[in-house]
């Protein structure tokens, strides 16, 4: 992923939240250093969802643009000639692409060269095999047609697996939505209603069983309502980053769908657990 300005502009500001945590009360100061991370960390999520949707929509543009091709092979003009015709229909992100193709097939560049550039120039790994299967045809002296349509039925079929995939899963999605908030939820009845019980009893401390009953045993030095506030955080964001990933690779079949996921329950565990320690004094 190329690093831009505001991949830069979100780093500096992340940097200056964290910097301005140290001078803010101690109860504000991890909430603030959070909040700074996420900052940084936004235009990088962002960047890779983006990555994703432009993906997915170059692949429906492609299979459009395959079809053309097909109904202008059929009534017998060639592929190169084809290609030509069809260059000034709009087909999304792949409109610029095809026309790139389109003027260096008029100048003279071979239809395998234009192929293998413009193969190069979307960086897909679907596109890329058909157009593979369709230079080999061409160069072969196949009956290009045919290939075209085959082409066409395949990468149709693929969109339509994915499609039929994300909707069948849809179901899967939410509940692992709904069961990252019932962990949250149990998460601070524990942090705020059970432990205070316990800690009521015996102060709670740092060594073996003593971390929870405290005192049993002898040693170890008392933990701060902080830092286990900040353990639990630790738990949630973990969970919510693991989530996520198991999520978009349930939904889309790749790790890259789930980090979107991944960062929404990291940012909504964040936000909800910050928020019960500001509001209740964890």
């Amino acid at each position: 992923m190329e690093i831009k300005k505001v991949h830069w502009i979100g780093l500096i500001v992340a940097v200056v939240f964290m910097g301005a945590s140290f001078f803010v009360g101690s109860r504000f100061s991890f909430f603030v250093m959070g909040l700074g991370v996420l900052i940084g960390a936004f235009p990088f999520i962002f960047s890779l969802i983006n990555e994703t949707r432009v993906s997915a929509e170059k692949e429906e543009m492609f299979l459009e643009f395959a079809r053309n091709l097909v109904e202008s092979v059929k009534t017998g003009t060639p592929i190169s000639k084809s290609i030509l015709n069809v260059k000034d229909k709009s087909y999304g992100v792949l409109s610029e692409n095809i026309k790139k193709m389109a003027n260096q097939i008029a100048m003279g560049i071979t239809l395998n060269r234009a192929l293998q550039t413009f193969s190069h120039d979307v960086d897909n790994k679907t596109i890329s095999r058909s157009l593979t299967l369709i230079s080999q045809a061409e160069k072969s002296g196949g009956e290009i047609g045919g290939i075209l349509e085959s082409v066409t039925e395949a990468v149709s079929m693929s969109d339509k697996l994915k499609k039929e995939r994300e909707a069948s899963i849809s179901t899967l999605v939410v509940q692992g939505y709904i069961i990252f908030f019932v962990f949250i939820v149990i998460i601070l009845v524990l942090q705020y209603q059970i432990l205070p019980l316990l800690t009521g009893i015996a102060p709670v401390t740092g060594s073996g069983l003593g971390a929870l009953g405290g005192g049993i045993g002898g040693g170890g030095n008392e933990i701060s309502n902080q830092e286990v506030s900040s353990s639990f955080l630790y738990l949630l964001l973990v969970q919510g980053l693991f989530t996520g990933l198991v999520v978009g690779k349930l939904s889309a079949d790749n790790m890259k769908a789930g980090v979107k996921h991944s960062f929404i329950l990291m940012l909504l565990a964040f936000m909800i657990s910050s928020g019960a320690g500001v509001i209740l004094g964890g």
